[in-house]
């Protein structure tokens, strides 16, 4: 028998303001050195590995991964993430919840959306299953999160807006709680947390690399991925990511486009460093899945077949995205850094179809509105700050100051319905009539800046063991409306300021123990009064969500643990049913529970998933009427487990799972209805070999592998119907 010995993992880096390549070098031959002292057979299936499961150290090389926190044990997730104003942070250093999904995960998911990624295995964040939609769709510890709200590089509004194709992205980070201090104020409002996205850059070794795809039914695509530095000492990078997909899916009747193309240029000096991103994306569905709601006393019906369409096959929805980024850093000296970064983007949306539709009867008759909608918007988005790291005796400080800007226009927001073209049809068996006349009124504009300012202290004794981090941050919102014929100021705009603490302790107990304690607060931007309301237009002032967290993380050298509880309390809005004028007053704490785990436990076994409890109440309510019911569209208990093994049988041959189990979700605030919990598997394959001299790799995927009908809860609608089961293919060659 083959003895067989685990990889040794190097000791667990820091993160200061400069790191040099000397150092990076030395890292790396450390880590060559260590895991040299094994038998021929191993040395070989290392070898093997290397090609099959660590692409981004033999892409990347060093310049890439120079200024990131390098991949855990199994190389699925990163040792740290950027923690907002507050830089890269070692997550055993980090004192909130946070998880960084790497590269090489985001391939071996076939992952085509962000949701794809950050739902994957991590409890704390629920999908509700739809595909096909008009945007992404997910909430983190309970509360809804808006895909507007991602971030690339830390800033807001220059991400794709409804959905966001991943293959550009080197990281996938999501930082879980509100985050007012360390990002500003999201302007979609999310609460829950932020997910940033760190775009990709060329390594020291050219990469050309072509990925082949497809999907069920008939969706067919390709991803290239080429990457190359310049100069005497490889100063220059340019990193190109082009994807285009096109073809049925799934879904009966349903045909889904994606397409980018995105170019990442990075200069790298002495002291200096600069970077911009370019990119453009296309996402067109024809067909798209949509939500339906129960008129009053129809009980919530049984699922139709799983690739059912509930829209006609004639509606579409279009998004089209562009954006630059810009991106600089200079070391003014060895203690203090001073950063700037500027992006702008712009979105084009169309929507046609069913606007709403509405189950009449427990025969699942459905009627449904159709219509059109139309979004143009351009967004603006900058930070600027310092870095400053100095000592006082026994204490250690690392001072930043921040300041950040966004503004954005909503130019010609309108939708209406299209007379005449209601239709009556069957959840079980729907048809559907001509199609509706187009026409995208502009009927609305609006334009908002945001402005804030940021400053914290970590203060660290003891070698750094224990951590305080305490900061504040003052924000400011400028919201008006104009008449999209006149141009004038429809109503009063607001110009309204909030100011947002937050203080953070870490204590490292031991190398391998850190417990943490936070307090913070997230701001959104206050709601516009809806359309439905009597006040429609009425803007409302910023409001204040606030956590508290304590948690433990445990870091067993290839496998970490984490647990956390904490309690958030968010202000609700709602509609007065006597007098219809929309308002804020109400509110919702979430306390909850979460386990984590991540890492290679075993040789050749690489595990992640957890179970996390919410428990979202509904405190304050109008009128008390909703007072201790439990929040809608949310499961109390979730549990995932993602697993891989690299099989002895065949080498380069890995196998893998995928389990989540959801309970049952309140569908009205009533807690009269709910929609049952389900459980659903996935599996799949990887296969890495050579051809021709050529690395290459083979994945194959079916997610919900039983073709389990489901319903879950969208955002603007009671019910929406779970993806059906779907093959997903790849073949990947490295030239």
């Amino acid at each position: 028998m083959t003895h067989r010995t685990r990889t040794p993992v190097p000791a667990r880096p820091g993160f200061a303001l400069k790191r040099s390549a000397a150092a990076v070098q030395i890292a790396l031959l450390g880590l060559a050195i260590s895991a040299a002292p094994v038998f021929a057979e191993e040395a070989e299936r290392t070898e093997e590995k290397t090609v099959s499961t660590l692409p981004s150290i033999q892409v990347d090389g060093e310049i890439a991964t120079a200024e990131l926190p390098p991949t855990y044990a199994g190389d699925q997730v990163a040792y740290g993430s950027r923690i907002g104003l507050l830089g890269n942070k070692d997550f055993m250093e980090t004192p909130f919840s946070t998880i960084s999904y790497t590269e090489k995960f985001i391939a071996d998911r076939q992952a085509q959306t962000v949701t794809d990624v950050i739902a994957a295995t991590d409890p704390a964040v629920f999908s509700n299953g739809l595909k096909g939609t008009y945007s992404e769709n997910y909430s983190i510890r309970g509360f809804a999160t808006s895909i507007s709200d991602v971030t690339i590089g830390g800033l807001f509004g220059v991400a794709p807006y409804y959905r966001i194709s991943p293959e550009m992205y080197e990281r996938i980070e999501v930082l879980k709680g509100p985050s007012a201090l360390l990002n500003g104020m999201p302007p979609g409002g999310s609460v829950g947390g932020t997910v940033n996205l760190v775009p990709k850059r060329a390594g020291a070794e050219p990469l050309t690399r072509f990925t082949t795809t497809y999907n069920s039914d008939a969706q067919y695509g390709g991803h290239l991925d080429v990457g190359r530095r310049f100069g005497e000492e490889q100063q220059f990078g340019v990193r190109f990511n082009g994807v285009y997909r096109d073809g049925d899916t799934a879904t009966d009747h349903q045909q889904q486009k994606a397409q980018l193309n995105a170019l990442g240029l990075d200069w790298r000096g002495e002291r200096a460093r600069l970077s911009v991103d370019l990119y453009n994306s296309e996402d067109r569905v024809r067909g798209q899945n949509r939500g339906i709601s129960l008129a009053p006393n129809v009980s919530v019906p049984k699922p139709p077949k799983s690739d059912t369409l509930l829209n006609p096959d004639w509606a579409f929805v279009e998004t089209k995205d562009k954006g630059a980024i810009v991106r600089g850093e200079f070391d003014l000296s060895d203690q203090l850094l001073a950063y700037a970064a500027f992006g702008a983007s712009e979105t084009h949306y169309r929507y046609s179809g069913a606007m709403s539709a509405t189950v009449i009867n427990n025969a699942g008759d459905l009627s449904t509105t159709m219509g059109q909608l139309k979004m143009d918007i351009e967004k603006t988005s900058g930070e600027a700050g310092l870095r400053w790291q100095l000592q006082t005796g026994p204490v250690a400080h690392q001072w930043v100051v921040n300041a950040t800007r966004y503004a954005d226009k909503q130019k010609d927001y309108g939708r209406r319905s299209v007379p005449g073209a209601n239709w009556v049809t069957n959840i079980y068996h729907p048809t559907w009539g001509p199609q509706a006349a187009q026409s995208f009124p502009a009927v609305a504009h609006t334009e908002s800046e945001l402005t804030s300012y940021g400053v914290a202290d970590t203060l660290s004794i003891l070698d750094d063991k224990v951590q305080l981090t305490l900061g504040v941050r003052r924000q400011n919102v400028v919201t008006d409306t104009f008449s999209v014929t006149t141009g004038a100021r429809n109503k009063p705009g607001y110009d309204e300021g909030a100011t947002t603490p937050a203080a953070a302790l870490v204590v490292k107990v031991t190398e391998q123990v850190s417990v943490y304690a936070n307090y913070i607060e997230g701001l959104s931007k206050g709601a516009m009064a809806p359309m439905t309301a009597a006040n429609y237009g009425d803007v409302f002032a910023p409001y204040k969500t606030k956590q508290k967290e304590v948690g433990l993380k445990l870091d067993l050298g290839t496998f970490t643990h984490t647990l956390s509880l904490y309690q958030i309390e968010r202000p609700g809005s709602f509609t007065d049913p006597v007098t219809n004028v929309f308002s804020f007053g109400g509110e919702q704490r979430n306390r909850g529970i979460e386990w984590g785990f991540f890492g290679s436990p075993l040789d050749d076994v690489r595990l992640m998933g957890g179970v996390a409890h919410v428990d979202p109440k509904v405190t304050k309510s109008v009128g008390g009427r909703y007072d201790g019911n439990t929040a809608t569209g949310e499961p109390k208990l979730q549990g995932k487990l993602g697993a891989e093994w690299d099989t002895p049988v065949l080498r380069g041959l890995t196998l893998t799972a995928n389990a989540t189990a959801i309970s049952r979700q309140y569908i009205d605030a009533d807690n009269t209805q709910t929609i049952p919990g389900y459980t659903l598997f996935d599996v799949g394959t990887r296969y890495a070999t050579q051809i021709a001299s050529r690395p290459v790799t083979l994945r194959g995927t079916v997610t919900n592998v039983t073709n389990k009908a489901y319903w879950g809860m969208p955002l603007t609608s009671s019910l929406g119907l779970g993806a059906p089961r779907t093959f997903e293919l790849s073949a990947t060659v490295d030239f």
